[in-house]
Order: C-alpha cells, then sequence, then structure tokens
C-alpha cells in the first residue's frame, strides 16, 4: 500500500469530526472518497497532508510513519495537495506559479540564490524548463506569461493542479476539482486527470461531491458520514449501497 491509515481519528473539542478511518490506497489507484456535508473528508485530506494532526491513529506512506509530520516534509516525501477554494498567487504569471511548485526540490541554498551562484542560476533554468514542459502538456502553455487571476475558472483549477505536480509527488490529494465547473468543464476535467495519472503513474486520491466523477473515474471509492466509514468498495456497489442512498437523499433504497 502507498498511503495507509489506521485508526484514524480527529476530534475538535467535544466535536467527532472523523473516528476510525482504515485506508488502504495501492501504488497507482485512482481512489475516491466521499461523502455529504460534514462527512469529514476535509479533514482526512488535513490530516494526511499534515495541516492537522490527528487526535488519534496513525498514516503510513510507503511504509513510513508519517503521523504528525508538518506539511513541507510530507511534501518532500511526495504527498501534494490541492484545495476546494483555488490558492492560487493572483498576481504571478502562469509560469511563475508552477516554479513554486519546484521550491521544495531546490538544492541551492538561499545564500547561493543571493549571491546568483551558477549552480543556483543552472537550477532555475533547469525549472523553468521544466514548468513550460509542464505546462505544454496541460494546454496552458499560451498563458505561461498570463496573470493567474486572469484565467478562466477551469484554466485556474488546471493551474493549481500543474502546481502540485511540479513538487514531484507520488501521491496527488484532490479536494473537489471540479467545484464550480460546468457539466463539459467536468467532462474535460476527468480527461485531464486520466490522462496526468497515465503520464505521471501517479496515485490520485479525490474528494467530490460530483458523483458522476467520481463513479466514472475512480477505481475505489470509501464512503464517509458524520465521520464514519459509511462503506468501501467499486463503484459498481457503493451506487446501489442502501446505506448510501439513505445518506445522499434521505431516503431508503426500494
Amino acid at each position: 500500500m502507498l498511503l495507509e491509515t489506521r485508526n484514524l481519528g480527529r476530534s475538535f473539542g467535544g466535536l467527532l469530526a472523523l473516528d476510525d478511518l482504515h485506508l488502504q490506497i495501492p501504488e497507482g489507484a485512482l481512489y475516491g472518497l466521499i461523502g455529504p456535508n460534514g462527512a469529514g473528508k476535509t479533514t482526512v485530506f488535513n490530516l494526511l497532508s499534515g495541516f492537522l494532526a490527528p487526535t488519534r491513529g496513525n498514516i503510513f506512506f510507503d511504509g513510513m510513519n508519517i503521523t504528525g509530520l508538518p506539511p513541507e516534509e510530507i511534501t518532500r516525501l511526495g504527498i501534494a495537495r490541492t484545495f476546494q477554494n483555488i490558492r492560487l498567487f493572483e498576481d504571478l504569471n502562469v509560469l511563475d506559479n508552477v516554479l513554486v511548485g519546484f521550491h521544495c526540490r531546490r538544492r541551492a541554498s538561499w545564500w547561493q540564490a543571493a549571491l546568483r551562484f551558477p549552480g543556483y542560476l543552472r537550477e532555475e533554468r533547469a525549472h523553468a524548463a521544466r514548468g513550460r514542459a509542464l505546462l505544454e502538456e496541460v494546454g496552458l502553455a499560451d498563458a505561461a506569461d498570463e496573470k493567474a487571476g486572469q484565467l478562466p475558472y477551469g484554466h485556474q483549477r488546471r493551474l493549481e493542479i500543474t502546481r502540485a505536480l511540479a513538487t514531484g509527488p507520488r501521491l496527488l490529494l484532490l479536494d473537489e476539482p471540479a467545484a464550480g465547473l460546468n457539466p463539459q468543464e467536468t467532462r474535460e476535467l476527468m480527461d485531464f486527470l486520466r490522462s496526468v495519472h497515465q503520464e505521471h503513474r501517479l496515485t490520485i486520491l479525490v474528494i467530490e461531491h460530483n458523483l458522476r466523477l467520481v463513479m466514472g473515474l475512480c477505481q475505489q471509492i470509501t464512503v464517509l458520514d458524520h465521520g464514519l466509514t459509511l462503506a468501501a468498495g467499486p463503484p459498481q456497489e457503493i451506487r446501489t449501497n442502501p446505506a448510501v442512498i439513505k445518506a445522499y437523499l434521505g431516503v431508503r433504497n426500494n
């Protein structure tokens, strides 16, 4: 398993946001995490990416216990994430936003950068070339010099994913990547994610409210409800599970 959680839980005061989560995600998987509002999905991402420390349980990445490590260390180990609300540097251009992602892989020190050492300059050129190659790959090369905040919403989503790819991840955490997209943009996003998964040989974990996207994209799905695991399995089992239908629709499956 590339990612595994054991008895993972998180409380906020007297509120139990997540309880006893067991995830097992093999390397190379396209995995979905779904559930109604307040189910605990974003709490899971915040725990996996180091933005929160668990109240109980452990997180293992490629066999290493990463429980409680800070976000920057988790990123260096190979876990990258996006956010439900897009977090770009809107006043920087598109290429510079991607270059931010390379920061965790820099070898030159701050003083070498300040003094413009040849090694730092070579690294800068290499990152710029790699950044432009990534933009070419995702269809944003023509926008490289535009401000990120001026891009159409769907392209901003794609840029945030590209910046995450620049960190060199093995596991990519996508927090509601289809939020705010129309049906055509959502279909394009699904094709884009399949391409990213294949080209970069990534493991991808997706939180998403758009069930059509999750069912059409993911090989395995875990369903949360009020911090508890409601169901887990392939899409064809999840879509007909009476407990899942009731959680989403408030009705019994007849």
